[in-house]
């Protein structure tokens, strides 16, 4: 069979990957915060006791350390399962959380959640012409995860909508560079090769979107027909094909058992054909193995030359 090469998928090269870091846990800030607030309105109180000047750096360092453990409260971070946190500090990437729970990190972040969660994407039922011009009507779907959630959201606006448009353009490709059905052994079809068109569908979808991070798990087509204003020509002649092809092999079994019968009755000497009644016998012998009805036998009385 013949296949045709997908195309050449230009992306260009990732400017950035993830970097895994380990956060603190998260139980220990709100201790550690919850003691300083605590130190905090300590100090506060004594310095409204003492007064002067001692009782004004007290009031500092009670107001300081209370705000400290209330920015301390600003940098919990939750992580749940099937989900990251990609961490930003003023314009600069710093690491990517994976690991579930409660986490610590530098308050001043911007902690960016990505699901990392499988996913499913089918396309709409697309319209479309095959590789020999048919208009037809295609449909598939997509299993995908992220697996880089740093390029997932610096490299692509929208990893989500850019997996679906780049899905869609890979389908109407595939549809492009194949006959609906394949006329000939020769040639790949959607309707016949399913499984090594999904497998070109799937290498295809991976390269169009291997810029944002996404891992391919399956792809498959889900709807696949001819469009409705050619459904009943092309039915029509799919089964003139197929009333072509059970013709074409009842003839074959017709004339091989012909062949020999008459191969028998040269072997056993049962009769003597001259060529006349050789021509006859294969004559009738077709007529009763070809014919779609029941043939009535005739009985002749005379001769074949009378």
């Amino acid at each position: 069979m013949t296949t045709t090469e997908p195309s050449n998928v230009r992306q260009r090269t990732p400017a950035i990957r993830e970097r895994p870091i380990d956060a603190a846990s998260g139980w220990t800030a709100i201790a550690v915060s919850v003691l300083l607030i605590l130190v905090g309105a300590a100090g506060i109180a004594f310095a409204a006791v003492l007064g002067a000047a001692l009782g004004i750096v007290l009031l500092v360092l009670g107001i300081l350390f209370a705000l400290l453990g209330l920015l301390g409260f600003a940098g919990l971070t939750p992580v749940i399962p099937g989900e990251a946190r990609v961490l930003q500090l003023f314009g600069r990437y710093l690491g990517t959380i994976r690991s579930p729970g409660l986490k610590w990190v530098n308050p001043f972040t911007i902690r960016r959640p990505v699901s990392t969660r499988i996913r499913n994407h089918e396309t709409s039922t697309l319209k479309v012409n095959d590789a020999d011009g048919n208009p037809i009507e295609i449909a598939a779907v997509v299993v995908w995860h992220v697996h880089d959630t740093a390029q997932a959201v610096y490299e692509v606006d929208n990893f989500v909508q850019f997996v679906a448009i780049q899905t869609e353009t890979a389908v109407r490709h595939i549809a492009n560079s194949y006959p609906y059905g394949a006329r000939d052994s020769e040639r790949l079809s959607l309707l016949d090769n399913t499984e090594e068109i999904t497998q070109q569908l799937s290498e295809e979808i991976t390269a169009r979107i291997k810029a944002a991070g996404v891992t391919i798990v399956e792809s498959r087509i889900t709807a696949l027909a001819y469009a409705p204003e050619i459904a009943q020509v092309m039915l029509r002649r799919q089964q003139a094909s197929a009333v072509v092809a059970a013709r074409q092999q009842i003839v074959d079994g017709a004339v091989g058992m012909v062949r020999e019968a008459l191969s028998r009755l040269d072997e056993e000497n049962v009769v003597e054909l001259d060529e006349e009644r050789r021509a006859a016998m294969v004559s009738n012998l077709l007529v009763v193995l070809c014919s779609e009805q029941s043939t009535q036998p005739v009985i002749n009385s005379g001769s074949l030359y009378q």
